[in-house]
């Protein structure tokens, strides 16, 4: 890699998108392991842990609706690496927090900083790779991204054998800020067109997303889905850890099938791209999805103890993933080049406030069953399954 910006034909390029991309994965999947350390430390209960996750994923929805907007206007490269600074302060506060609370306050704080890396990467491929060639691209990149769910945990749980939960985050910390370094230097500036940001003009294009019923359908269904995913990871230490016995430093090997299902899903998603449009493809994953969650119901019912009645399910539905996310990111950037920030940061907005809704509510109802967690994620496939039908039946009358 040289010290020159990227051009639209290297490989290092959907490397360096993959490693924005990966901040948000990251600061989920690598505290995972450390939250009843952390609950013990804090003195706290599992409804307020879950918090934490909740209180990131909140800073991460809202701030979608600034970022995006401000990304049209000045750049993605200037708000990538603005993000990226309050990222980084932000998991400093976290590694130093004392209280809960303060905890809270911080990873509200992460959460702000970490949109700015997911939100504005899908910008970016839509700027570069325009509307035919984006879904194969965010496939590949999605297939990159998944090193970090399968290293994280794992190095997270490893971590604690030797250091406190804080070095989590200055780990964090410190993988921002080589990204700071890999934006200034190899990132070139892809804004088509510089857009208005005065109010008026901000409200119209969200107006305009609002109003368009393809574009509503497939962000609430593929939020949906990764709100599923959440719900599961936000619940994955209390159910591994507290009610099947997992040690904590083998904790992180339960979710390496899952992302290999999840490359696999990302691949299958990349070699179909040609073949099918992507509005097939979502249809085709949510529906693997539910049928992932109702395996993993049943199993978990006749074999309540057993790891893999949870983790072998999971496979499948991370298959179904790596189908609909990619390729529903598509379908919803596809008719707005223009404005590709705002409708990325919309997408952001509804995926991580279901996602918050729904790892608060799990939270609550968590005692010493996994069931709270399951029967959320078929109710949400489910849900999600029937919204791509309609998104695919209109599709086709059109």
């Amino acid at each position: 890699m040289t010290r020159q910006t990227l051009n639209h034909d290297s490989p290092w390029l959907l490397a360096l998108l993959a490693t924005l991309v990966a901040l948000g994965p990251l600061s989920v999947d690598m505290y995972l392991p450390a939250m009843p350390a952390m609950q013990a430390a804090f003195d706290t209960g599992v409804g307020k842990m879950h918090l934490t996750l909740s209180a990131y994923l909140a800073g991460f929805a809202i701030f979608h609706l600034v970022c995006g907007p401000l990304a049209d206007r000045f750049g993605r490269k200037p708000i990538l690496l603005l993000g990226t600074v309050i990222f980084v302060m932000a998991c400093i506060g976290c590694s130093a927090s004392t209280t809960i609370n303060e905890l809270l306050w911080f990873r509200f704080l992460q959460g702000v900083g970490a949109c700015v890396g997911p939100t504005l990467a899908r910008a970016i491929v839509r700027d570069i790779f325009g509307p035919t060639k984006a879904a194969k691209a965010l496939s590949l990149i999605a297939m990159l991204m998944a090193l970090a769910p399968a290293v994280a945990p794992t190095l997270g749980g490893a971590m604690l054998l030797f250091l406190p939960w804080s070095s989590i985050f200055l780990f964090l910390a410190a993988y921002g800020a080589l990204s700071m370094v890999l934006v200034q230097r190899y990132l070139a500036e892809s804004l088509p067109q510089k857009q208005s940001l005065h109010p008026l003009s901000v409200a119209s294009n969200y107006a305009l997303l609002l109003k368009d019923p393809f574009y509503l359908l497939v962000t609430i269904a593929s939020a949906l889905m990764y709100a599923a995913l959440l719900t599961y990871l936000s619940s994955s230490s209390f159910v591994y850890i507290t009610v099947l016995a997992v040690p904590v430093e083998y904790f992180g090997f339960v979710f390496i099938t899952g992302v290999l299902g999840y490359i696999i899903g990302s691949g299958i998603s990349a070699r179909l791209a040609s073949r099918y449009m992507p509005e097939q493809l979502t249809v085709m994953g949510t529906l693997l999805g539910l049928g992932a969650t109702l395996i993993m119901w049943l199993s978990s019912v006749l074999y309540p103890l057993s790891v893999p009645a949870y983790m072998l399910p999971m496979v499948l539905f991370s298959i179904a993933l790596g189908l609909v996310l990619p390729n529903s990111m598509a379908v919803a950037l596809r008719p707005f080049p223009q404005i590709a920030g705002t409708a990325s940061a919309l997408l952001g907005f509804i995926q991580m406030s279901i996602s918050a809704i729904s790892s608060a509510l799990v939270g609550l109802l968590l005692t010493n069953s996994a069931q709270p967690m399951v029967l959320t994620m078929v109710a949400i496939s489910a849900l999600s399954l029937l919204l791509n039908v309609i998104m695919y039946t209109r599709h086709q009358r059109s």
